[in-house]
């Protein structure tokens, strides 16, 4: 391997095991003389990896050793993973590829990190692009071609060996870094990093490859000695610009190379690009197959009128095949004039026919009755009688083909009297009747007797509407191809331009001078800050900068005609979006993925956001959702209704598609809730209570909110409902252990510390201290009695008596001042309610938490069913209510 910036060599060998030599000469004097060679023991080739470093890997311990260029070891390096075998370059300072089994892995010494990873059996060598971009692996019966991170981008096999490949260094042509060339025992050939391959030329003996410019190889044979070969590289050029897009280019190889024969015309085919093929095919049949793959309805007409007038001059008959298929084609490009000849030149009555009634042109049905009058033909006659709506006429075909019983059923219920009662007289001449035949006509129904109208026509234009499109992929390029005739040929030069060769130190190892050597010591320790101190973020911004080649990048002749191509692309304008495929994707708010019918979506991000598991309690509310974000507008007679959704984004005009749907649930009902749970609790009809509380708590995860004004108001709202869901649910508690004295007072205690409005506290606290004074729990009862003279509400005249009451409690209570019972209460500590048992936790308890409402439990909750909410799941950390999209 060579080293360009310091004047190295390392050569290695496979002889007492595998050995190197690293060997010095000097960049400036040419006739100096070389140093004697520093010599180690290895295993496999050793590699550069810095400008004044390289490393080799140790056949007893197989480690990787850094050394300098005195040969004196920096650092050992164990590998990522076991059986490494051999290090290939790296293509950067600081990185090698470990061949491990059959397997590639580039590793960052410094950091000691895998950066990637790749399959690739019996690799030989590793081959890096001049740009860093690519990397090929050779191997035994094949190349794989990969990025710098080692993602594979193609691997091609061969039959035979493969012998040694070269990146393409041509300064212009586009081709630099994107061929490959490879060498096996008599071929030279290219692989793209697309996969495409080609064989370029035979060998009579094998060589190997060291460089490849423009249309010469320069490599070794076996004598060692330098040789260089011409080699026509064109092929490869051409499907690299035809990948790339460089249509410029393409039309100048199209119509100044000798790029011919069928399997050009093949891959042009396989790659989708029938409309290049045509410019190298003049025989009319396959020119013909190709204009109808690309849909060029002019150049299929051409084609088939020479393949007509080719069968004439050989005095055969043209084939009805290809007129067929040319109109089969313009039937679908909506060009019926195409296809109206299409069907004449092939004599197809019926579909002629049948084209003119879909494109309403009644006279020319006219003259097909007419042709098919003078060709009697019964049928035809008939049919086309029947698209144009003609009674009489049918009437007559069936007469002239002895149908009398019918022909005289459709005159009588058409109305044609004179026509029925001569068809009578000629049945009855010939010993028939008329009796009863009309009765085998159902009249019941209003169809029976309708006259069969064939349809209007909504278009009567000369072709179905299309889009017009300005330019076409090639056929806009003559103007360019005429300025890169003045140009001339390309030139193209052995080596890159003095003026545009990097610098070595800024190209080759990346100016990194660092040798541990001279560090005092610290060569072999673990403290590696690497580029970036430690803080390695991993963020690999590759070469797209472009800052290192961009100053001296030399003029590339092609740049006109590239640039013209990339503007006479055409790209098929994207059918538009579905608008519920609009709103999945602009929203991620559960209310507009059920809008847009996305149930299933819906569902996962109320489980990720609310750890909702329990969905069937959301059912009406999400079925409601979706009905309410579309309408029915009744369509015209004979179709069916149509959907129209409703936008919520859609005040200044229609969004397209940023467009989000209007949903039915709205801030307003959840407020309606609200109120009609605090008039039920004040009434003392708690199950109804509950029961609004309840279904606002279902509302609101498919509640949108427009500002965050809005978004706190919703929040507020759920911990209104959840307050008063678990006060309720507390006096149903209360009730049902009446009889139990400490249980009922404890219940009534937690019972005050629902955050419920004040009028409503003031009813929880009256309780709360009549049920303390009645079981002689007086220090309680007199807490009750302060906390209920200190509301605000007391002082009104209503609450006159409750406050003498309160008085007198506080009074009686005070004397007392004892308890009856011991209480699991603590008044004066901070505790929450344990909304399953009912029992305080306080602040040191561990606790779990509904991940919607909010409302506590013990840690044997976690993973249940909230009781609160009924729908989502305990102990769940998520991120919470969403509330806007």
């Amino acid at each position: 391997q060579h080293n360009p910036s310091e004047g190295n060599v390392l050569v290695c060998s496979e002889v007492d095991g595998g050995t190197y030599e690293l060997i010095t000469f000097s960049l400036t004097n040419a006739s100096g003389s070389v140093t004697d060679g520093k010599r180690g023991s290895c295993l496999g080739p050793a590699t550069f990896i810095g400008r004044n470093r390289f490393a080799v890997l140790d056949r007893h311990q197989r480690q990787i050793i850094v050394k300098n260029l005195n040969n004196e070891t920096t650092k050992r390096v164990q590998p990522p993973v076991p059986n490494v075998d051999a290090l290939l370059d790296g293509g950067a300072s600081g990185r090698i590829l470990l061949r491990a089994d059959d397997r590639a892995i580039l590793f960052e010494i410094q950091s000691r990190r895998v950066l990637g990873e790749i399959s690739s059996p019996k690799i030989k060598s590793a081959v890096w692009s001049p740009d860093g971009s690519k990397v090929a692996l050779l191997c035994k019966y094949g190349v794989v071609i990969a990025d710098r991170q080692l993602e594979q981008l193609c691997s091609i096999n061969d039959n035979v060996r493969i012998k040694s490949g070269a990146w393409d260094v041509s300064p212009t042509g586009g081709t630099a870094s994107e061929l490959f060339v490879y060498t096996t025992l008599h071929h030279v050939k290219y692989c793209l990093p697309s996969g495409d391959t080609g064989t370029i030329r035979t060998l009579d003996n094998p060589l190997y490859a060291t460089r490849v410019v423009k249309d010469q190889l320069f490599c070794l044979d076996r004598e060692a000695r330098a040789r260089v070969i011409s080699i026509d590289a064109t092929e490869a050029r051409f499907k690299l610009a035809l990948a790339n897009k460089r249509y410029g280019q393409v039309m100048q190889m199209v119509r100044h190379s000798r790029l011919c024969g069928r399997a050009i015309v093949a891959y042009l085919q396989s790659k989708g690009f029938p409309e290049v093929a045509l410019h190298f095919v003049r025989e009319p049949r396959t020119r013909f197959r190709l204009a109808l793959a690309c849909g060029n309805i002019e150049a299929a007409m051409e084609s088939a009128f020479a393949l007509e007038q080719q069968s004439s001059a050989e005095g055969k008959e043209s084939d009805t095949n290809v007129w067929g298929e040319l109109g089969s084609e313009a039937l679908r490009q909506g060009n019926h004039q195409v296809v109206e000849m299409s069907y004449q030149r092939t004599k197809d009555f019926d579909r002629l026919s049948f084209l003119y009634l879909l494109t309403g042109d009644t006279e020319k049905l006219k003259k097909m009755l007419k042709i098919s009058n003078m060709r009697k033909d019964i049928m035809s006659r008939y049919h086309n009688a029947l698209l144009l709506g003609d009674a009489a006429e049918r009437i007559a075909v069936l007469e002239e083909s002895g149908n009398m019983p019918l022909a005289y059923i459709s005159a009588k219920l058409h109305g044609l009297e004179e026509h029925a009662e001569r068809i009578q007289v000629a049945i009855e001449t010939n010993g028939g009747s008329v009796e009863g035949l009309m009765d085998k006509v159902d009249t019941s129904t209003k169809k029976a007797g309708c006259l069969l109208q064939p349809p209007t026509p909504i278009v009567r234009s000369d072709n179905w509407p299309t889009l017009p499109i300005e330019k076409h992929t090639l056929e806009d390029l003559e103007a360019a191809a005429a300025e890169a005739e003045h140009s001339g040929e390309e030139e193209y030069h052995d080596a890159i331009p003095a003026h545009a060769a990097p610098e070595p130190s800024a190209t080759a190892w990346g100016g990194d001078d660092l040798d541990e050597g001279d560090m005092g010591g610290f060569g072999d320790d673990d403290l590696d800050l690497g580029g970036d101190g430690g803080w390695d973020d991993e963020l690999d911004l590759g070469d797209d900068f472009g800052d290192k080649h961009d100053a001296a990048a030399p003029p590339d002749e092609m740049d006109g005609i590239q640039n013209v191509s990339d503007d006479a692309t055409f790209d098929m304008p994207p059918a538009g979006r579905a608008p519920a495929g609009c709103w999945v994707a602009n929203s991620s708010h559960a209310a507009d993925h059920v809008a847009a019918g996305g149930a299933s979506s819906a569902l996962q991000l109320l489980n990720r956001q609310i750890a909702a598991s329990e969905f069937s309690v959301l059912k009406d509310t999400m079925i409601g959702c979706y009905l309410g974000s579309t309408m029915s507008l009744p369509g015209v007679p004979g179709s069916g209704s149509m959907n129209i959704p409703l936008l919520r984004n859609d005040a200044g005009g229609h969004p397209g598609s940023d467009s989000l749907p209007r949903t039915s649930l709205k801030i307003s009902n959840l407020v309606a809730g609200i109120r009609s749970g605090y008039r039920f609790f004040q009434g003392g009809k708690f199950n109804d209570s509950k029961n609004s509380f309840t279904d606002v708590l279902k509302k609101i995860p498919l509640v949108i909110t427009e500002n965050r004004n809005e978004a706190n108001e919703v929040k507020e709202m759920l911990e209104i409902c959840r307050e008063y869901i678990t006060a309720i649910r507390i006096k149903g508690a209360m009730s049902g252990c009446a009889s139990d004295p400490v249980r009922s007072t404890e219940l009534s205690a937690y019972f005050t510390h629902c955050n419920l409005q004040p009028i409503h506290l003031l009813l929880a606290l009256r309780s709360a201290m009549g049920t303390a004074f009645k079981h002689k729990n007086f220090i309680l009862a007199a807490s009750f009695a302060r906390r209920l003279l200190e509301l605000p509400d007391m002082a009104s005249e209503r609450n006159a008596d409750l406050r003498v009451k309160a008085t007198k409690v506080l009074q009686k209570s005070e004397q007392m001042a004892r308890n009856e019972h011991t209480l699991n209460y603590k008044e004066n500590t901070t505790f929450y309610i344990d909304c399953k048992e009912f029992v305080p936790i306080y602040s040191e308890a561990e606790s779990a938490k509904c991940s919607y409402c909010g409302s506590h439990y013990s840690e044997s909750m976690k993973g249940m069913v909230c009781t609160t909410c009924t729908f989502s799941t305990v102990g769940v950390q998520t991120i919470g209510l969403v509330t806007g999209s």
